[in-house]
């Protein structure tokens, strides 16, 4: 069984996500094995409840100790033996302390077609900035800002009627389509660093289950 970690922050809505239809799903042959979140109280920690799932909060009391904090996430990540780490909505910067110890293990999802508006207000810019398309990517997560090498990215028009809430609920939706089939492609093995040039990602998606 493919062992999967979930970090959040706050709703988690992806997780859900992760949940119905990775978790829960027959077909897919993984597991959510451990649910991280950066802030006690969540609802994300109610989702993974009702879904039996273990969950643990990590949280940073002091801005100026991430690296105290990464280590503390080593370990209660580390305990699992994850085969993938799933950042879903974990609004806070990881270090080298962390990423190091589970190299390339670790996604993060991002509601814009990097490398535009990377950052904490991605959907407003890209509204602000009246693109007629933005988008959804998933990457692998390094220490620079939504920086690390896209997986898979899905455009989503910004339409001539749109809303800042309008375009979030449609951006919402790809995310929980396009974190779940990354997440079952990795469970199947169909994706890959590719040796040659580390800055592409080589995935084998036929559409299929």
């Amino acid at each position: 069984m493919y062992r999967l970690v979930v970090m959040v922050s706050g709703n988690g809505s992806n997780l859900q996500a992760l949940i119905d239809n990775v978790h829960r799903n027959a077909k897919v042959d993984a597991e959510i094995a451990l649910v991280v979140c950066s802030k006690d109280g969540a609802k994300a920690l109610e989702r993974a409840a009702e879904a039996g799932i273990p969950t643990s909060v990590v949280a940073l009391t002091d801005p100026s100790d991430r690296e105290e904090r990464d280590a503390r996430l080593n370990e209660a990540i580390g305990a699992v033996d994850p085969d993938l780490i799933v950042m879903a909505g974990w609004m806070s910067i990881v270090t080298g302390v962390f990423l190091n110890q589970f190299p390339d293990k670790v996604i993060n999802l991002h509601p814009s077609l990097l490398p535009a508006f990377p950052g904490m207000h991605a959907i407003q810019e890209a509204f602000d900035w009246g693109v007629r398309t933005t988008g959804v990517t998933v990457h692998i997560a390094e220490e620079a800002v939504d920086g690390g090498p896209p997986i898979l990215q899905e455009p989503v028009p910004i339409l001539p009627g749109d809303t800042v809430d309008t375009l979030a609920e449609r951006i919402h939706g790809v995310e929980h389509r396009l974190l779940t089939r990354c997440v079952t492609l990795y469970s199947q093995g169909r994706i890959s660093r590719n040796p040659a040039t580390p800055r592409r990602m080589i995935v084998n998606d036929d559409g299929g289950s």
